[in-house]
């Protein structure tokens, strides 16, 4: 079977781009994705706070899934759930296999990568301890609780204060849990800002900084864990130990893009990212090949996922239907002081380029700093900032005008550094 665009992943990222690409030419499009139905891990997100950018409304998550689910039933896009992606390769054949019609190949024109991320469970992040039962990712109890109707327990403690650990408290407490403390190895919350006023301060939750989990008790159900504050190092000091007692414990320590079908491919990945090299486009190394959303670097923001998968979309049926200019010149982009990523990773120029939208995260809080983009120590553009965080993530927008004349690499960082 061939395909004009193939999409893997039907999470918000997957079905943008799919709606995206049809809307700009493609018509043969299918949409893979493993669950049992589409929308990713919006079905489970049921609070609200959804689609305020894109579709000007707040919406829950199943309510902004359901927004494009309709306009892919809309389009009559082919959707293949239930299915495992087992290997693409760089002539993009795809084998695929799901329930109903076993193990089959297809090809297609263009692929997209949508694929999402994972949580960083216990064994990531080496906590020690005994392996009792009651230990949870944050994503994982948030379905639980959310889709399968089961809580997860009553007396609960979260470490990482990532944005699922912060809603799952919430959560929590709202079925009638209590949840003692939510603890952050680091000096400031990876989460966004509105989630710890309305999910913790609301509810008069305590939010421990420079905190992390030095053993862990319990020989069947948890029991408890002992708490220290760490130094600048992230070394616990010695006498700060607290026992919680507890029978819960929610890990909400970081996201890793879904990205073995990437390396299996032979994608370029950044470091910093643990996703695939894109341009602008949403390309990545291999031509025809496109990534968005969680697969590429980790979001705060739903909207901005669908923004990406739309763009991806766009790119993918222009590059089929060969309405693509010839690339001109060709800029990287790389982090410099207080950022630690962009992306894209660097910018195709040509004769469509109108500007380009460059996203990013800070290494550490920071108030009236200017985002600087630099060529050969000269800043030609600079944007100025209030309040900036590592839980939020950036965007800038560079003109044409400011990079039409410009060649090889680039640095964005902060200005007004020490």
């Amino acid at each position: 079977m061939k395909y004009d665009v193939v999409i893997i992943g039907g999470g918000p990222g997957g079905l943008a781009a799919a709606k995206s690409a049809y809307d700009n030419g493609a018509k043969k499009i299918l949409i893979i994705e493993r669950d049992r139905e589409l929308g990713g891990i919006l079905q489970q997100c049921i609070h609200n706070g959804f689609g305020l950018h894109r579709f000007k409304e707040e919406l829950t998550g199943p309510e902004y899934a359901e927004k494009y689910i309709d306009m892919i039933k809309e389009a009559n896009i082919e959707c293949a759930l239930e299915t495992m992606v087992l290997s693409i390769t760089e002539d993009k054949k795809i084998a695929i296999i799901n329930p109903v019609e076993g193990y089959r190949e297809i090809e297609a024109k263009a692929i997209i990568l949508a694929m999402g991320c994972r949580e960083r469970t216990r064994g990531a992040i080496s906590i020690p301890g005994e392996r009792p039962a009651g230990i949870f990712t944050a994503g994982a109890a948030q379905r639980f609780v959310n889709m399968e109707g089961y809580m997860v327990g009553k007396k609960v403690l979260i470490l990482g204060s990532g944005d699922i650990g912060l809603i799952m408290a919430r959560r929590i407490t709202l079925e009638g849990g209590k949840v003692e403390a939510v603890l952050e190895l680091q000096p400031f919350s990876g989460g966004l800002n509105r989630n710890i006023v309305q999910c913790l301060n609301d509810f008069n939750i305590p939010l421990l900084l420079s905190t992390t989990i030095t053993n862990i008790k319990g020989k069947n159900r948890l029991e408890g864990v002992t708490v220290s504050k760490v130094d600048e190092n992230k070394r616990p000091i010695k006498g700060t130990e607290v026992e919680y007692e507890c029978d819960t414990l929610l890990l909400s320590v970081g996201l890793i893009p879904e990205n073995e079908l990437s390396r299996e491919l032979g994608l370029e990945l950044d470091p910093r990212t643990n996703g695939p090299k894109v341009n602008e486009k949403m390309e990545s190394s291999i031509s025809g090949i496109f990534a968005c959303g969680n697969v590429v670097h980790v979001h705060d923001l739903v909207d901005f996922v669908s923004g990406e998968g739309s763009r991806a979309g766009e790119s993918a049926a222009k590059y089929i239907l060969k309405n693509q200019e010839k690339v001109e010149k060709t800029i990287i982009l790389k982090n410099g002081t207080g950022i630690t990523y962009t992306v894209p990773q660097k910018i195709d120029i040509n004769k469509e380029t109108k500007s380009v939208e460059v996203c990013m995260r800070v290494s550490n809080v920071f108030k009236d700093k200017k985002i600087a983009v630099k060529k050969d120590g000269v800043t030609i553009a600079s944007f100025p900032r209030k309040h900036l965080a590592p839980g939020e993530m950036e965007k800038i927008v560079l003109p044409m005008k400011l990079i039409e004349n410009i060649e090889g690499d680039v640095i964005v960082e902060l200005e007004g550094m020490i």
